[in-house]
Parts: C-alpha cells; sequence; structure tokens
C-alpha cells in the first residue's frame, strides 16, 4: 500500500512550524498560521492514531517500531503546544522551554512518522 499522501500532513505541518518558528524569531506573530498550523497538527495526531487503531471498516497498520513512539511523541508536542499560551505568559523563560519541548517533539514525532510509514506493509 503506497502512503506517501499519509506523509504529506505531517511533512506540512512540519513545514509551517518552521516556517512559525522563523517568524517568531523575527517578532512577528500570525494568528492564522497558528491556527492552521494547530489543525494541521492535531489532524497528523488523529491520523496517526487512526492508523494505529485501525478504522471501523478497515484494518489497522502494524505499529512496529515506530508508530507508537510517534504517536507519543505527536501528543507531547500537541500537550505542550496548547499548555504555552496557558502557562508561557508570565515568564519568557517558560514559554521558550515549552516551545522547545514543542518543536522537538513534533520533529521527532514527525521524523518517526515518516520512517514507520516508508516501512511499508
Amino acid at each position: 500500500m503506497f502512503h506517501f499522501p499519509l506523509i504529506l500532513l505531517p511533512v506540512a505541518t512540519l513545514i509551517l512550524g518552521l516556517t512559525l518558528a522563523f517568524l517568531l524569531i523575527r517578532g512577528k506573530r500570525k494568528s492564522v498560521l497558528i491556527g492552521v498550523h494547530l489543525l494541521l497538527g492535531l489532524g497528523t495526531l488523529e491520523m496517526v492514531v487512526i492508523m494505529l487503531k485501525g478504522w471501523p471498516i478497515g484494518d489497522a497498520i502494524p505499529a512496529g517500531v515506530f508508530g507508537d513512539w510517534a504517536a507519543g511523541f505527536l501528543a507531547l508536542a500537541a500537550f505542550f503546544g496548547l499548555l504555552r499560551p496557558v502557562f508561557g505568559r508570565r515568564s519568557k523563560v517558560k514559554s521558550n522551554a515549552m516551545l522547545l519541548i514543542h518543536g522537538s517533539a513534533g520533529l521527532a514525532g514527525v521524523l518517526l512518522c515518516i520512517a514507520w510509514l516508508s516501512q511499508g506493509p
């Protein structure tokens, strides 16, 4: 089974996240792009979970070595990405630490997801 379309969603999320990080370094904030990144990221996490558990009328893709780790890292990235605006407003250090964890976990999750899907059945 060819999984290339399923790889496009995590890669698009990663590229948009890197774009947002570049804009943040330049001191700009684009709320619409942040919203699109949020939707793409949660869509990626949902796609991975559906592939692990199987659709109600289909079969699950065997997780192998990378599937469960990809889902865990993507969930961790979503957790810290959603908590950053809540707890990061008071302290620049907390905000940057949460952003670093969010980016690192997201990058690891996307790379593991690509490695998992490129293995084939």
